[in-house]
């Protein structure tokens, strides 16, 4: 039997937190792991960049794998940061997860969860959205604008609002005055904004509905990446048969 052309790994790639740089390379390590049992076959890594060496010994461990950048736009680390490090190894790399097109439908489904668990109609609850923004680029907020927009126009909120950590407008001032609401964070990892910045905007807002997790721990990402890696598996197995 021959052999694939393209080797079946690939390598989840995330920021990280340099002052615990630990706590998140164990955390997407058990990510990688959920990953890798939804396919066959495939070898799954993980590495943060906050890890300094991480993602190289990784690289040296799976071959020529495919990088999946755990970021939720495209923005400075996965179009400078990343491009660069597969351009220099010769690696092909994937839209980052914010991007996912079925990021929005699982967004969804864990929405439909929370309101089914507090007993509320999205008819009667509004959305907030915590993103992180940029000072220097647009990309982190037009990500988080779309997806918003995209949930709004599928789940009947009464109003979605879009407040972000680092830019204008700011979480503290748009989750005021909602009322009956639900935060939805748009960060991939528990990181130091999770922990910190986003609960403490929100009780500045008065805001006192619940807030889920971040997209790491949903149920649905797994899936949602395997599927996605797999996906560019068959297009590089296809052109290169």
């Amino acid at each position: 039997m021959a052999h694939s052309p393209v080797p079946r790994s690939a390598v989840i790639v995330a920021h990280g937190s340099p002052s615990d740089p630990e706590s998140q390379e164990v955390a997407l390590r058990a990510l990688a792991s959920s990953v890798e049992a939804h396919m066959d076959g495939w070898r799954i890594g993980s590495a943060t960049l906050a890890a300094k060496g991480r993602l190289e010994a990784e690289i040296g461990e799976l071959g020529r794998p495919l990088i999946y950048p755990f970021f939720m736009a495209r923005g400075w680390f996965t179009g400078q940061v990343l491009a660069k490090k597969a351009r220099e190894l010769g690696l092909r790399m994937l839209e980052p997860f914010g991007v996912e097109p079925g990021l929005v439908a699982c967004a969804r489904t864990e929405l439909h969860a929370q309101l089914a668990q507090k007993g509320w109609a999205a008819s009667e609850t509004a959305l907030v959205v915590a993103a992180h923004g940029s000072a220097i680029s647009r990309t982190s907020a037009d990500s988080a604008y779309g997806f918003a927009r995209a949930l709004h126009s599928g789940m009947g909120f009464t109003a979605t609002r879009t407040g972000f950590i680092e830019q204008p407008p700011f979480l503290k001032d748009v989750a005021q005055g909602l009322g009956q609401a639900i935060c939805l964070p748009y960060f991939a990892q528990q990181s130091g904004h999770m922990e910190d910045d986003v609960p403490a905007a929100l009780a500045a807002a008065g805001f006192d509905g619940p807030m889920l997790p971040p997209f790491i721990a949903w149920t649905d990402t797994p899936a949602l990446i395997a599927g996605s890696i797999e996906r560019q598996g068959a297009a590089l197995e296809s052109a290169a048969s």
